[in-house]
């Protein structure tokens, strides 16, 4: 179990064809656009009081190689705070040409796995830049874009990197994500304390009770929860939410 200092409350920004989107529970099929400019959306967050970004190429997670580069580009120019980013990232030249265009961490996902050792050499690598997206239904992880329920229990594929120098796992319940539904705080908080990297929860948070349940357990690991739908259709005020957890 980490025990942590401080909790982020983190938006997130969906990329699909160059526009900001949200899916439902990882269905490319049930998107609802929220504009054509990411990086006047990451702006927006960022002059809120964001500390940290979260950004998924969706595109990229489902074709498996990195795309909407000039978007992500764009975003960090903007940014004065770290972003991190997961989506496609299979090899350490992905990890390595993202990184460049400004990101501060990556988050591997179906990567980690079919390849844990990658895990382990971008950490090597990149130190202090890699992170492990851990999507999960029912707490079996599911990997390629969510489209595959695997029978590995996400506990299990966390313990895996616990001496490898990931810096965080954002774990998310699929069935919560972008439901609006409140996150899987049990399992989350279940996962935080089996092991002692830090860990992100993602999926279902929609209001202020939300968040303050989650960073009640800053202490059983859990370092932060990431926001998108919620900020974006009104049922949660990020900028209030950022004051009220200072």
């Amino acid at each position: 179990m980490a025990s942590v200092n401080t909790f982020e409350l983190i938006p997130a920004i969906d990329l699909k064809g160059g526009h900001c989107v949200r899916l439902k529970q990882g269905r490319m099929d049930d998107a609802t656009d929220y504009g054509d400019d990411p990086a006047a959306m990451a702006a927006h967050w960022q002059s809120l009081g964001a500390t940290r970004l979260h950004v998924v190429d969706l595109d990229g997670a489902f074709a498996g190689k990195p795309a909407n580069r000039e978007a992500i580009r764009a975003i960090c120019a903007e940014m004065t705070i770290p972003v991190q980013l997961g989506g496609g990232l299979r090899d350490l030249n992905m990890i390595e040409g993202t990184l460049n265009l400004g990101i501060q961490r990556v988050i591997l996902g179906s990567a980690a796995i079919s390849n844990p050792a990658l895990v382990t050499d971008a950490c090597s690598a990149f130190p202090g830049q890699v992170c492990v997206g851990i999507d999960a239904r029912a707490g079996m992880v599911a990997v390629h874009g969510w489209d595959d329920v695997t029978d590995v229990r996400a506990v299990d594929l966390a313990g895996k990197f616990e001496d490898a120098g990931v810096s965080a796992i954002i774990y998310t319940d699929i069935s919560r994500d972008g439901m609006l539904t409140g996150p899987n705080i049990e399992e989350t908080v279940n996962l935080a304390r089996a092991i002692s990297i830090p860990v992100i929860v993602s999926g279902g948070v929609a209001r202020m009770d939300d968040v303050t349940a989650c960073a009640t357990h800053a202490n059983d690991g859990i370092c932060g929860a990431i926001t998108g739908r919620a900020i974006y259709e009104g049922s949660l005020d990020f900028a209030e939410a950022v004051k009220l957890l200072k």
